[in-house]
């Protein structure tokens, strides 16, 4: 199976090259494992007076009505038209070969199969699979293959491959080797290896075809979340962390007499998760999912008086400057009462202040340290780091989350990330397979579920009388504007003359309004951010700087013009900025006038739920998941056969048996599981283990 294709009967170096740069597979496996992405039936024969659709695949039976070469560049090609006696269709080769020259001649009754393009105003059919008289129509489901044009003019269209894989399953000197227990596959009626993958590709009826594809969806699913499970088993034993032992008791001081609110049964039971965590003696790597205003924040402050009480410094790492500012005037108040010592650590200090706070930091005399990128700076060392709390977690990269390790030169400190992007339960299982994973699914007592509304720009008036009486109630409100790298120009003028027409709207000194852009110098974004934040401004225009981190209880209005131009996600991202306070907010999206149906879709879903998880759902519906999570997960989510959005019931059984697996027999050492253990080993060989870096 790791046998270069150019080996294959009727491929070669220079084939092999071009399918390695085209469709990124070099191996006889790989290129079984590329499934034709649907399948046609082969015993219809239809006639070129009735196609209707370029995007079908035909076939048709007729003869040659004309033949000739032609020049490309330096390079020949082979020309004929068949007609089938309702209508006359160019076939096109680019590569003139002898054979076709031979055999294809006026006269000749062949039959045709390919997917027709137009050429100025012509239908033309370039490189078709021919049957001539003397050999049999395939009467079964042919699969179609996803090409290029480069392969299509190798001969590597559709059918080309399909002739490379059909060499590959009669080669006689393939192994194949199953991966799948016996036990397993009697369970879930699954197919051998090599029937699986025969029936994949050539299959005889509908019900192989769909048993192939179950057999080859369960094992690329398995092993995933084997190879997830078995990292995360691992990490458990191998990566030893701190035993919180409780030394002072100030977590039940602050309960008992500083809790701002009661916490929900959701934030009671992810404090359990972590407090159990904090004893096993492993290092604990653990995300909390949570919605937006769910209070994630709070969960964490409990987690870090827990380190604490324990002696031991802990850490917060926000992605900005406002955010961090946020989180640290927050939880001084709430500690205000309490012997703790608290800092802020950024990268806008001056060098000597900076300096100093690094001394007191590295000398073990703050207890929570609160801050930025600035933390992991090399300087910063740390006496006896405990935890580390990270917000928004897809913020940061692995690689800048693993310089915590370096912290401590006894064990890593237990890593807790957070995030406010609700994540499709399948897709929290792959991407997060390896972590332990808590959410918070219920929103604190007193929260107002926000009114989301939408409106037409042609309802301009409508929605400024609105805004003029919710800041007559001492309310304040956001104005957000889309800003995107291709179109930033415009769209800076856009904000600008935005800006200037809500100035003649709401003229001072009655109003005052901000306004925040990435092109703003950090301490002029940060000015204008905190006076919005005292309340000294009654309007925000902002681009979407504030998605992330501005928490303006007093503000319950959020507009999003041109709310088209985002996506779901952002969308209730920007949302959760207002609703912090016990007033009625209400979140207004502002469209052109005409839609697309899918950012109707959008706005129907943003109007009739507030739930973050399924709004996800729909995102991920609409977008796929690989666009969700970006590309820095595209190594996990590269699926062959799979499909998340479609599959969730596979993944989810294939979860549960590896589960099953790995308490019964950790080190898959039973007789039934060898083929397992060969397998993952050479799955995960060679892997760099960043999944312990949480």
């Amino acid at each position: 199976m790791q046998r270069n294709i150019q080996y294959i009967k009727g491929v070669g170096p220079v084939k092999a090259n071009l399918i390695a740069n085209q469709l990124e597979i070099s191996t006889v496996g790989e290129l079984l494992l590329y499934a034709p992405f649907r399948y046609v039936d082969r015993s219809i024969m239809n006639r070129l007076s009735e196609v209707d659709d370029l995007s079908n695949y035909y076939q048709f039976t007729g003869k040659i009505q004309a033949v000739k070469e032609f020049s490309f560049g330096k390079k020949k090609g082979f020309q004929a038209v068949f007609t089938d006696g309702t209508g006359m269709l160019p076939l096109i080769w680019y590569q003139r070969t002898d054979w076709l020259i031979e055999k294809i001649k006026i006269g000749t009754p062949i039959t045709i199969f390919g997917k027709l393009t137009i050429q100025k105003n012509q239908l033309q059919l370039v490189h078709p699979e021919v049957i001539f008289s003397t050999e049999k129509v395939p009467n079964t489901l042919v699969g179609v293959y996803s090409t290029t044009e480069r392969l299509t003019k190798s001969g590597l269209n559709s059918a080309g491959i399909s002739k490379v894989i059909k060499s590959i399953l009669n080669d006689s000197s393939i192994q194949y080797t199953e991966t799948l227990p016996l036990y397993l596959r009697e369970k879930y009626k699954l197919m051998d290896n090599k029937n699986a993958l025969i029936s994949l590709h050539f299959p005889q009826n509908d019900r192989l075809l769909n048993q192939a594809i179950r057999t080859l969806k369960f094992e690329e699913l398995f092993y995933l979340q084997l190879e997830l499970l078995l990292t995360k088993q691992i990490n458990f034993h191998k990566n030893k962390g701190f035993i919180f032992e409780k030394k002072t008791d100030f977590l039940t001081t602050f309960y008992n007499n500083y809790l701002p609110f009661d916490l929900t049964n959701a934030q009671k039971r992810v404090v359990k998760e972590i407090n159990r965590d904090l004893r096993t003696g492993s290092q604990m790597n653990r995300l909390i999912q949570g919605d937006v205003g769910s209070g994630k924040t709070l969960v964490a402050l409990l987690s870090m008086l827990l380190g604490f009480d324990s002696g031991f410094q802990t850490a917060l790492m926000a992605p900005t400057e406002i955010l961090a500012q946020q989180h640290f005037i927050s939880i001084q108040e709430l500690l205000k009462d309490l012997p703790i010592r608290i800092a802020l650590l950024t990268g806008s200090l001056k060098n000597a202040e900076k300096l100093r706070l690094i001394e007191t930091i590295n000398a073990g005399e703050v207890d929570i340290v609160i801050g930025t990128h600035a933390l992991i700076e090399d300087r910063v060392k740390f006496k006896h780091l405990g935890l580390v709390v990270i917000d928004e977690q897809h913020r940061f990269g692995v690689a800048q989350r693993s310089k915590f390790w370096k912290k401590n030169s006894s064990l890593p400190p237990h890593i807790l990330v957070m995030t406010a992007t609700p994540i499709p339960r399948t897709l929290a299982m792959t991407v997060y397979g390896d972590l332990d994973v808590s959410i918070i699914d219920e929103l604190p007592p007193g929260r107002k579920p926000i009114t989301t509304k939408h409106f037409f720009e042609r309802n301009r008036l409508q929605i400024l009388g609105f805004l003029r009486s919710e800041i007559e109630k001492g309310r304040q409100i956001y104005i957000v504007y889309p800003l995107i790298e291709e179109s930033s120009t415009l769209d800076y003028a856009n904000l600008m003359q935005g800006f200037e027409y809500l100035c003649n709207v709401f003229p001072k000194p009655e109003f005052q309004i901000s306004i925040v852009h990435g092109k703003l110098k950090p301490d002029v974004k940060d000015f204008e951010m905190n006076r919005f934040i005292k309340g000294e401004t009654n309007i925000m225009v902002a681009t979407t700087v504030i998605e992330v981190g501005v928490n303006v209880p007093n503000a319950s209005v959020m507009v999003i013009e041109s709310a088209e131009r985002f996506g779901l996600s952002q969308l209730h991202q920007l949302r959760g900025r207002v609703g912090r306070g016990g007033e009625q907010s209400y979140c207004l999206l502002v469209t052109k006038d005409k839609l697309s149906s899918e950012s109707k879709k959008r706005m129907s879903t943003m109007v009739s739920t507030n739930d973050g998880f399924k709004i996800a759902e729909v995102d991920m519906e609409l977008r796929g998941h690989g666009d969700i999570m970006g590309t820095q997960q595209s190594g996990i989510m590269n699926f062959k056969i799979a499909n998340l959005m479609t599959d969730g019931k596979v993944l989810e059984v294939a979860r549960a048996e590896v589960k099953a697996i790995l308490e019964e027999d950790a080190l898959l050492n039973r007789p039934d599981h060898f083929v397992v253990k060969n397998e993952i080993n050479r799955r995960m060989k060679g892997k760099s283990n960043w999944a312990q870096i949480s």
